[in-house]
C-alpha cells in the first residue's frame, strides 16, 4: 500500500499545539486594513483552534495529525 501524501497547502496553514489541538490563522487580515479599527486588526492576529467538524477532514490531508 502506498504511502499517504500531505496536503502541502494545508499543512502550511494549521500546525498542532504541545496539547494536541489543531489551530489557524484568522481570515481578512492580508489587505483593505485602512478600513478596519484598530481593535479588529489586533484581534484577527490572534490564532484560533480549528472547528471539530473540520478535524476529520483535516486528519486525512495531513497524515501526521
Amino acid at each position: 500500500m502506498p504511502k499517504i501524501k500531505t496536503h502541502k497547502s494545508a499543512s502550511k496553514r494549521f500546525y498542532i499545539t504541545a496539547n494536541g489541538k489543531i489551530m489557524r490563522n484568522k481570515a481578512y487580515r492580508r489587505h483593505l486594513l485602512i478600513n478596519k479599527s484598530r481593535d479588529q486588526k489586533r484581534r484577527l492576529k490572534k490564532k484560533v483552534m480549528v472547528y471539530q467538524g473540520d478535524i476529520k477532514r483535516l486528519k486525512k490531508m495531513i497524515p501526521e495529525i
